[in-house]
């Protein structure tokens, strides 16, 4: 850990440099300090309870898409001579076993400067430390840092104490263990995690032109694998709140090896404090996150602090958090006020998020392949009474995108039910209100929809609908249904202008069915979009004098949704997503109440006159006659 400013004189010489408790319990951990307490201590008292040897081997989920990358940076004063403090890092080895199932810790980096001299003494402890991982077969690695070995030596040094506490021998033996650069110094390590393979680049404090080649080749041998290089110097700040930037080292780095690789987004290293980050365009155009992380500086060396590194891919976010648990661990009425400030680091370079879209930060090198068009003869489930789709099956083939639908357009119905959809076009508006397009759900069976340029005021558009004599119309649906849409809005959806508007609905006003409560004008069932957009489904049950209406969250523009609702004879339940919504009323319904009339698809009526159409794109609909659970959605 030397300054940018300022160069090693000798081999292992440092050169002069510049809360919240988490609510976690760590079984198992430091059991306190005694002295320190008062705030002064020589040294940490030995652990009797040392981990049980053996026990189950590491299990984390790899399908699961959260998972934690822990990070270790540099321990040096930990290790320093005579000064052998080992408690702190055990601390933090225990935490990885004892809370690696609940955040499915999947690897551990140290990033470099595990001692302050590279002695064959300091090395021992901490090798000995390690064992806590070894034992339970969890997968971590290690670089050499200038305090680990001669500074002023590349990684074809030769042997040094530290290869032999650390170096491939005892690494082969763990499961992500890939291999390691001739030397012995650069090693490569893989786990599988959020369904895929990941890869840990090891880098030396100077890894030689050899060095160079085979780190290339290790990632050409792995080429659809995101890669995080981890190395003991790179990046450094002189502030805190800086920006980080290239060391003379880092800067060759990134010229002859990460600008390059599409696959390396997050390089990790120590050595220099204040902590500090930056984001920087490789060769591709792509983002590659630059970390530093160091707390030697810091109470008692750092107490061993560790950086936790969660992935999680449903959000597209990378949350990082600094924890010291060994200082955690403790009671908290026996430490003092500097200790209680040391529990968590929370400052912005130190706990953050960083989004990444994964998908299309991966996708020159790893794309994701397009889910393939399924037939219609797939999706005809027994019980299926209508189903539609967009491109250009039953229509007559499919057309440009952008063009527009026939006046005389007909869907015909997949089903063979014979519930052919006719369009429909309110006086005034243009040829294109209705147009063809290929945007379409990634899991949608059909590729392609129809958009449909409606609105008001003035009432704009077209719609479609059942013919007179659909047999859809007649239905009732006294043994359950399913009713499933996708659906994407515009960026420009406004609520003054295409609030009210509806996916899909049934013909008939409430009043005209019979009913004697609520509004009774309304139609007797729509799937609609509110002001918000929130998808709304209010349906007339052939049990209920009234409306009943499940309400969804407000939708995203310009994201496709698949829309479901399932009635099993007693209850019904809105999903958005595959996900049922929070406000599913819990009364009793059955069936669907109609009085023969059309099902329109873009087009809503009141008071039995059209009086709102959609404006967005409306992928495959699917109606069948009984519940489906969600695995068997059509965009399961």
């Amino acid at each position: 850990m030397c300054s940018p400013l300022h160069r090693p004189s000798g081999p292992q010489n440092a050169a002069s440099r510049r809360t919240i408790l988490r609510a976690t319990g760590i079984t198992g951990a430091a059991a306190g300090l005694g002295a320190i307490g008062a705030g002064v201590a020589a040294a940490a008292p030995a652990d009797s309870r040392k981990p049980a040897a053996g026990g189950p081997s590491w299990r984390p989920d790899p399908e699961n898409p959260r998972f934690t990358v822990v990070v270790m940076p540099d321990t040096q004063y930990l290790f320093d001579g005579e000064s052998i403090q080992d408690e702190p890092v055990k601390a933090s080895l225990r935490y990885i076993l004892d809370r690696g199932r609940e955040e499915n810790i999947v690897f551990l980096s140290h990033l470099g400067d595990l001692t302050e001299h590279g002695l064959k003494e300091e090395f021992g402890p901490l090798s000995d430390a390690f064992e806590i991982l070894d034992r339970r077969r969890v997968g971590y690695s290690v670089v050499a840092g200038n305090h680990d070995v001669d500074s002023r030596t590349d990684d074809s040094r030769g042997r040094t104490p530290y290869l032999d506490a650390f170096g491939p021998k005892r690494l082969r033996g763990l499961p992500t263990f890939g291999g390691a650069s001739p030397d012995g110094y650069n090693t490569y390590h893989r786990f599988r995690a959020a369904g895929r393979e990941w890869l840990v680049l090891a880098l030396d404090w100077r890894p030689s032109a050899a060095s160079f080649a085979w780190a290339k080749e290790v990632m050409a041998r792995h080429p659809k694998s995101p890669v995080i290089l981890t190395t003991h110097d790179l990046v450094y700040a002189d502030e805190y709140g800086d920006p980080a930037r290239f060391s003379s080292h880092g800067k060759r780095l990134w010229e002859e090896l990460i600008a390059g690789h599409d696959q390396i987004f997050l390089t990790l290293n120590g050595h220099y404090w204040p902590a500090a980050r930056t984001t920087m365009k490789n060769n591709a155009g792509r983002d590659v996150h630059l970390h530093i992380a160091n707390y030697q500086n810091r109470y008692y060396g750092g107490s061993a602090m560790i950086r936790l590194y969660r992935f999680d891919l449903a959000r597209d976010t990378i949350d990082v958090e600094t924890v010291s648990p060994w200082i955690l661990g403790r009671d908290w009425e026996d430490l003092n006020e500097l200790e209680r400030r040391e529990i968590e680091v929370t400052g912005p370079q130190d706990n953050f998020s960083v989004p990444i879209d994964f998908e299309q930060r991966f996708a020159g090198f790893a794309p994701v392949p397009a889910r393939p068009a399924r037939p219609a003869s797939k999706l005809l489930v027994p019980g299926t009474v209508a189903y539609w789709r967009f491109d250009g099956s039953g229509s007559g083939g499919a057309r440009p995108d952008g063009s527009p639908a026939d006046a005389g357009l007909r869907v015909k119905d997949l089903s063979g039910q014979g519930n052919d959809l006719l369009r429909e076009t309110v006086s005034g508006s243009p040829a294109d209100a209705l147009r063809w397009s290929d945007s379409h759900h990634p899991d949608q069976p059909g590729h392609g929809s129809l958009y449909f340029d409606g609105g008001k005021p003035p009432l704009r558009g077209a719609y479609l609908r059942t013919a007179d004599k659909a047999p859809l119309n007649t239905k009732t649906f006294r043994s359950g249904y399913t009713i499933e849409v996708f659906v994407r809005l515009p960026e420009d959806w406004q609520a003054s202008r295409h609030a009210w508007s509806a996916m899909i609905c049934r013909r008939g006003t409430l009043k005209a069915a019979g009913k004697t409560e609520g509004d009774l004008d309304e139609m007797v069932a729509t799937l609609s979009l509110s002001d918000g957009p929130a998808v709304q489904w209010a349906y007339a049950p052939l049990n209920q004098p009234r409306t009943i209406t499940s309400w969804s969250h407000e939708l995203e523009r310009s994201v496709w949704t698949h829309v479901g609702v399932v009635n099993d004879t007693r209850l019904t339940t809105l999903y958005v997503e595959g996900c049922p919504v929070a406000r599913n009323p819990a009364t009793r319904t059955n069936g669907l109440t109609g009085i023969g009339l059309p099902w329109l698809v873009g087009g809503y009526e009141y008071g039995g006159v059209l009086d709102q159409l959609l404006h967005g794109w409306i992928g495959d609909i699917r109606i069948v006659e009984r519940a489906l659970p969600v695995h068997h959605f059509m965009n399961a």
